[in-house]
C-alpha cells in the first residue's frame, strides 16, 4: 500500500494537513527550523498509546529549541472510527497532544513518507534531510526507555551529526489503508 520508505538523507516530501481544527500545518522551509520530526500516530493502537506519553514529553522539551512536530493520523476511519477526526478532536481538546495531530484524509503523506506503523518517527536536519527513521525507543512497554532514539536522533541533528542508530524497525500496527 505505501510507496517506498524514505532513505536517510532523503528530502522531506512536502507535507501540509489540516488539524483537528482545521487549521493547516506544514513542514518548515529548509534552514526555518534546527531539526523538524513527522510521527504518524493514531487513536487505537496499543503501541502508539503505550509510547504516547513519552513522545509527547519529546514534543513539548524540544520545541522549546526550536524542533517542529507534526504528529499524523493517516488511519482509514471508515473502519477505524476511533481514528475520525471527531475523535482525534476530542483527544486534542483534554489536553493530549503537545503539537498539532494532523489529519491525512487521503493517506497521501503516509505514501509519501513510506510510514508504515503507528508510531513511527521520522527525523529531519536543518536541510530537511532525513536522519532518522523507525520506532521512538527500543521497548513500548518500558516507560523509562524514555523515546531514547528520538531523542537520540534530535540531539545528533540539532549538534550537526548522524543519529546512531540512523534506523530502527517501527513497531507497531500498521496503517490502516483505505480498501
Amino acid at each position: 500500500m505505501t510507496q517506498s520508505r524514505l532513505s536517510i538523507g532523503d528530502a522531506a516530501p512536502a507535507l501540509e494537513l489540516e488539524d483537528t481544527a482545521g487549521e493547516r500545518h506544514a513542514l518548515p522551509a529548509a534552514g526555518e527550523a534546527p531539526a523538524s520530526v513527522v510521527i504518524w500516530t493514531c487513536n487505537h493502537c496499543p503501541y502508539a498509546l503505550a509510547w504516547h506519553e513519552r513522545i509527547q514529553d519529546v514534543v513539548r522539551e524540544y520545541s522549546e529549541r526550536g524542533v517542529r512536530f507534526l504528529q499524523v493520523n493517516s488511519n482509514d476511519w471508515e473502519r477505524y472510527p476511533g481514528d475520525s477526526p471527531e475523535a482525534m478532536r476530542e483527544r486534542v481538546e483534554r489536553g493530549e497532544f503537545a503539537g498539532p495531530y494532523l489529519v491525512d484524509s487521503d493517506q497521501t503523506a503516509a505514501r509519501a513518507f513510506g510510514a508504515e506503523r503507528t508510531p513511527d518517527v521520522f527525523v529531519f536536519d536543518r536541510e530537511l534531510r532525513l536522519v532518522y527513521s523507525g520506532a521512538p525507543d527500543a521497548d513500548y512497554d518500558d516507560p523509562s526507555q524514555n523515546a531514547s532514539w528520538l531523542r537520540g536522533a534530535l540531539d545528533a541533528a540539532l549538534a550537526g551529526e548522524a543519529p546512531d542508530p540512523a534506523t530502527t524497525e517501527p513497531v507497531g500496527c500498521t496503517i490502516k489503508w483505505r480498501e
